[in-house]
């Protein structure tokens, strides 16, 4: 147990901004860091330390998210993720469809692409920080990053 309030400690605000930035609102983002810690707690003794445990936590927080907004049909669109406005109906129903091609172009990708792509863009680690987390150097990060990219735009112009 000692080791779960260690992992709380060091790593609970990095898991509740990377959430807040994923759904930005203060208290769902509470919600779901409580209940990305209750499952680290309830599979802490299957971690078997492949992954950096930063990476591990991240991993839960990203699935807690992602299941939250499966079940509440909640769509993001990474372009729109900064800017919220009030838009016509039909602009609405387009940026959804793209929002939903887009998380399915995400989760199309191979590791370690996608988890490079993740921690980049929502959890805001720069290249320097993701590398560590892999055993890398910050330029391995920067490819893979863009690489991850550049797949998710072609996956995007295969399907328009």
């Amino acid at each position: 147990m000692k080791e779960l309030e260690e992992i709380y400690a060091v790593y609970f605000n990095d898991i509740y901004r990377f959430l807040y930035r994923l759904c930005g609102e203060e208290h769902l983002a509470e919600d779901l860091t409580s209940e990305t810690f209750f499952k680290v707690m309830q599979s802490l003794d299957s971690f078997k330390g492949e992954s950096d445990v930063k990476t591990w936590l991240f991993q839960i927080a990203k699935n807690t998210y992602f299941s939250y907004a499966r079940k509440h049909k909640i769509f993001i669109d990474i372009d729109e993720i900064t800017t919220k406005s009030s838009i016509n109906i039909e602009q609405n129903l387009l940026l959804q469809e793209k929002s939903e091609m887009i998380i399915y172009a995400i989760q199309q990708l191979p590791e370690p692409y996608k988890e490079v792509f993740y921690l980049r863009i929502f959890a805001e680690l720069n290249f320097q920080q993701i590398g560590k987390l892999f055993g890398k150097t910050s330029n391995w990060a920067c490819v893979t990053f863009h690489r991850a990219r550049k797949k998710i735009i072609e996956e995007m112009r295969e399907e328009y």
